[in-house]
């Protein structure tokens, strides 16, 4: 079973480009998390068959990125990459 905070992440993940600023203030401010940590909190998310279930979209993407190697998170991290 999701946490809010799971939900909410997942939610974030779906979205944080249409934001102001820099994700990581936004993450600082959202979830009172270092970024360190949020990405430890959002990688164990990304096995959660609830996870899964709540948002197919988004958890599909993050493994993808995840699995793509560096030049694949940096695209992901400036919002470069589609998908």
């Amino acid at each position: 079973m999701l946490s809010d905070r799971d939900r909410a992440m997942l939610d974030f993940e779906a979205g944080w480009w249409r934001q102001r600023g820099s994700k990581e203030n936004a993450i600082a401010a959202q979830f009172d998390l270092t970024p360190v940590r949020y990405y430890q909190l959002l990688n164990r998310l990304l096995d959660d068959t609830a996870a899964v279930a709540y948002a197919p979209a988004v958890v599909g993407r993050l493994r993808r990125i995840r699995g793509g190697g560096p030049e694949r998170r940096h695209e992901a991290e400036s919002g470069d990459l589609a998908g």
